[in-house]
């Protein structure tokens, strides 16, 4: 008897063990952005590596499930996954989830074909132009505004590298992207020939996209997630660590007036 009491002991302190190792993973939906969120890098892009490092410096591991940016959202708004990341701060999102503090700000600017002289101050400038915009993407409140009412001329496009491509076709005359990914998308996707027939307007049309870590507000773990993310994430800009895991992507030699320091 004294020694099925001891292997009794030892199963339930293995199960124990198994449950707190499954509580310290956040199962995080995600999507392809690169150089911010894609499984085609080691560290899984800069975005994701901030996450996943101010997790670990709250006792959490970060796992990160590739998926459409859509199906992310919607999914870890029912509750399927801890979290995903990251996201721009609509205010549908701070109405349906809870957001984290910033885990970097986004650089979101025009871009377009060098042949079009586009010039803008404001967002009603861009009416004379044809501008490739995706569903998913938050931009800003008056540029979604000027776009549903009509007043833009606007082409639904899948994703940020088929509006480059539209663009060099000459389907579309610009489009709003964030400028890293612009500048990724461009040094593995286009030759460099191909590169020096897009420019970039370097006005933001804000200079402050922060982007966030959101969670389901209905699951019982997920205020305490993020007052743990957000703590990790505070040790990490403290200590430095956050400027270094910040990376600029090499960009066509005629955007170097379009450059911000990442934050």
């Amino acid at each position: 008897m004294p020694t099925l009491l001891r292997l009794l002991g030892f199963y339930l302190v293995l199960s124990a063990a198994a449950c707190d190792s499954r509580a310290d993973t956040v199962r995080i939906a995600t999507g392809e952005l690169p150089p911010y969120a894609t499984e085609s890098r080691p560290d899984k892009g800069i975005a994701l590596s901030i996450v996943r490092r101010a997790f670990e410096l709250a006792g959490h591991k970060a796992e990160f499930y590739f998926q459409p940016w859509s199906r992310a959202q919607m999914e870890t708004k029912s509750g399927l996954w801890d979290a995903s990341a990251h996201w721009g701060a609509s205010a549908e999102r701070r109405r349906d989830f809870l957001l984290s503090d910033n885990i970097l700000t986004e650089q979101w600017l025009i871009v377009h074909r060098k042949s079009i002289a586009l010039q803008w101050t404001q967002p009603r400038d861009l009416r004379p132009y044809t501008l490739g915009v995706i569903r998913d993407y938050t931009y800003t409140p008056e540029f979604w505004a000027l776009i549903r009412s009509n007043e833009l001329r606007s082409d639904n496009t899948p994703n940020d590298l088929a509006g480059l491509r539209k663009m060099i076709r000459g389907r579309i005359d610009a489009m709003p992207m964030e400028r890293n990914v612009a500048c990724d998308l461009l040094t593995h996707n286009f030759s460099a020939q191909e590169r020096e027939e897009f420019a970039a307007h370097p006005r933001l049309l804000t200079d402050s996209f922060s982007t966030h870590l959101i969670l389901p507000p209905q699951q019982p773990r997920s205020a305490a997630l993020l007052a743990d993310f957000n703590r990790g994430l505070k040790a990490l800009r403290d200590s430095g660590e956050h400027a270094r895991l910040l990376q600029t992507v090499q960009c066509p030699p005629s955007w170097a007036n379009s450059a911000l320091p990442l934050r």
